[in-house]
């Protein structure tokens, strides 16, 4: 039988000999605070970064076209954005296993290097035309998202994991979530705007390579500032008690969890069909409704709409703490939704006064990012167990880029089969206010509540897993005990 905590051990003489288990106590829960909060932190600096280089070619496409007339299309910018969704979903499905078997750290440092890599190749393409330029750019695209895709299951689990190790910060593990998962990424896609404005006026304004080179190449530099406390980050604790090293029962895990995995997966689909469109081509959306404006001005609307995203982030993160992540998630897409209708129905009168079209367009984005924008995260990570969150988490995660990918490959063609733009954009939101109905629905009746503390359902599949024969002796890692000496 193992001591607890508070045992001791009797000498010959009377004195009492400090127990082992307790040196491990006062040794492993003073940093748990400090390095919860630290990793939370990292969690968020590094979606910020993926966030900031998913952005960027949305903001630098109205220049390309203006650079680039012979290799700039509509095929190849759907393309330049797809590439890194693309490579976006292969590195959540090839992390989420990895880190479950590995460890978080290991998976972190890997999907780092891709990710540098990546903005390394893209910001350097050249090549013989211009349309040659642009594949090189995609391909290194592809490598970048491959790596930023990496991040999301290992930062979403790192950070829900973190904010776990005490009780005081588990009560407020939803708006820490929400601030270092989509409001970082989001955070990014400000910052992208910022950059591209930033750059434009030191090159006084002037469409020129040297614009999106630079504004590429920043976007490596918070991934290398962030590599030293990422090779020092520890595996969580729950991480240590329950991971599963190898031969998973995935028939059995199947069996208990398909039922949220169907849930998380296809809320995250519909939330990112809708959102990314929406997001990406908002500089091109502004362009449509203004052709004369130049490409300042599209860059600089474009950011003050998706700017809208973050206090839609920071109420949904309050309100996950205090209502629950599935209601928030349901509210929000209902609201979502609602929002939608109005604009796609009336948006002819809306677009007529071209300021209140900027605010509606903002707070529709922002009703997405307050419901299923923050819950898809912390939805995806508790509603399974901790040798089993990067899975999930990571395929959860690629079901919903699969529908931002494809969202935006239709999402010109939709337009473009109408007989006039306004037409065309009333469709888009009409059908993306469609999508968001099914989301609500997915969400409050396939996501189920589950326990603040992840211990909870830790001890029910260890549980689930004893009861159905297999082997536990393969279930967790035995924990790293520094003895007195």
């Amino acid at each position: 039988m193992e001591a607890s905590p508070s045992d001791s051990v009797m000498k010959m003489d009377g004195s009492k000999e400090p127990n082992h288990n307790e040196d491990w106590v006062l040794e492993e829960t003073r940093p748990k605070k400090r390095s919860g909060v630290l990793n939370v932190a990292i969690a968020g600096l590094a979606l910020f970064s993926d966030g900031y280089n998913a952005q960027i070619i949305g903001y630098m496409e109205p220049l390309f076209s203006v650079l680039y007339k012979d290799g700039m299309s509509s095929t190849m910018k759907a393309r330049l954005s797809n590439s890194y969704l693309i490579g976006e979903i292969f590195g959540m499905l090839f992390f989420g296993v990895l880190i479950d078997r590995i460890g978080r750290r290991t998976g972190v440092v890997t999907a780092t290097a891709f990710l540098i890599l990546g903005v390394v190749l893209a910001t350097a393409a050249h090549g013989t035309t211009q349309l040659g330029m642009f594949w090189m750019m995609v391909v290194a695209r592809g490598i970048a998202g491959f790596g930023a895709g990496g991040e999301y299951p290992v930062c979403a689990t790192s950070a829900t994991e973190a904010a776990d190790e005490t009780a005081q910060l588990r009560k407020r593990r939803g708006f820490l979530v929400a601030a270092t998962t989509d409001f970082a990424v989001d955070l990014g896609f400000v910052a992208a705007g910022l950059v591209a404005l930033i750059v434009l006026a030191c090159y006084h304004q002037q469409n020129s390579e040297g614009v999106w080179r630079i504004t590429f190449g920043l976007g490596m530099v918070l991934p290398l500032a962030v590599c030293f406390f990422r090779v020092r980050m520890m595996n969580s604790t729950q991480y240590q008690k329950h991971a599963i090293k190898s031969n998973y029962p995935y028939w059995l895990v199947i069996r208990r969890y398909w039922k949220p995995m169907l849930g998380t997966s296809l809320a995250w689909f519909c939330y990112d069909f809708v959102t990314y469109p929406f997001g990406l081509f908002s500089s091109t959306i502004i362009e449509q409704f203004n052709p004369n404006n130049t490409t300042v001005q599209n860059i600089g609307y474009g950011t003050v709409i998706n700017s809208f995203y973050l206090p839609g982030c920071i109420i949904g993160g309050l309100l996950m703490d205090r209502i629950g992540r599935k209601q928030t998630m349901t509210l929000g897409f209902i609201l979502w939704a609602i929002w939608g209708f109005i604009l796609g129905g009336a948006l002819h009168s809306i677009q007529s006064v071209f300021p209140l079209f900027v605010v509606m367009y903002g707070i529709f984005q922002a009703l997405g990012e307050m419901g299923p924008g923050v819950a898809t995260f912390l939805c995806a990570a508790e509603s399974f167990p901790t040798p089993l969150r990067g899975h999930f988490l990571g395929f959860a995660a690629a079901v919903g880029k699969a529908g931002a990918s494809i969202g935006t490959q239709v999402f010109t063609p939709i337009q473009n089969s109408f007989s006039s733009t306004e037409k065309g954009q009333q469709a888009v939101f009409l059908i993306g206010a469609a999508f968001t109905v099914v989301g609500g629905l997915i969400a409050w009746f396939l996501i189920p509540d589950m326990s603040r503390e992840l211990e909870t359902e830790d001890a029910r599949f260890k549980a689930y897993l004893q009861e159905n024969g297999y082997d536990i002796d393969l279930y967790g890692d035995a924990l790293v005990v520094n003895r007195v000496t």
